[in-house]
């Protein structure tokens, strides 16, 4: 009859050990790329690609590679004097504190997103409201179409909204970091230091 404890044993040694996750590499290329890396947008499957150096700089002058893919560059920027009225953010119709607009260049519009438990979520723009909001501060006409973000947060406390241009990736770098540790109907506490935390680095990187 077997020993429990060994049988016990020889389970526990032939279990696997934790599973290293799979080194990153370029998605156009494959070849292998550092944590920290940059990105292409992907004009007609609209998602972000993960690049190496070489990849990237081929499609940073425009209209290379026949427009199908466009370099997310590096530009924080920040509005300090910036114009949005509380009926202004009302008539945007989003209805949390966060959201980030981004020019879609295939479908010719502004287009609009906020975090939240299930991801990205695409908010009814009304054009109008955004064509207000553009002619009150003409320094959002600079944003690169597809690859930028208007990035908005409403900050009652610090007297109004805070508004930057940042690249594209890093909204939906937010947007991922929120979904994986959403709780409730808030988002909770991680989430919130999450959202903390990033702004703190986006206000460090923005001019």
């Amino acid at each position: 009859m077997s020993d429990p404890l060994a049988v016990l044993q020889r389970i526990r040694e032939s279990r696997p050990g934790p599973v290293e996750p799979a080194p990153e590499r370029c998605e156009l290329c494959a070849e292998l790329i550092a944590e920290e890396h940059q990105h292409l947008v992907d004009l007609e499957a609209r998602n972000l690609l993960c690049a190496c150096r070489g990849c990237f700089l081929l499609f940073t002058s425009e209209g290379a590679g026949g427009g199908h893919f466009r370099a997310v560059g590096d530009r924080y920027r920040t509005f300090p004097d910036f114009q949005l009225s509380p009926e202004q953010w009302d008539s945007l119709q989003i209805p949390v504190g966060v959201a980030f607009f981004f020019l879609n260049s295939v479908l010719g519009r502004v287009a609009a997103f906020y975090p939240g438990p299930a991801g990205a979520t695409e908010s009814e723009l009304a054009l109008g409201a955004w064509a207000q909001v553009v002619a009150a501060n003409p320094d959002l006409a600079t944003l690169v179409p597809d690859v930028e973000a208007f990035l908005v947060r409403a900050a009652p406390a610090r007297g109004g909204a805070e508004c930057f241009i940042v690249p594209i990736d890093a909204c939906y770098e937010l947007v991922g970091q929120l979904r994986r540790l959403w709780r409730g109907f808030d988002g909770g506490r991680e989430a919130n230091a999450e959202l903390e935390a990033f702004f703190e680095r986006v206000r460090a990187r923005a001019r």
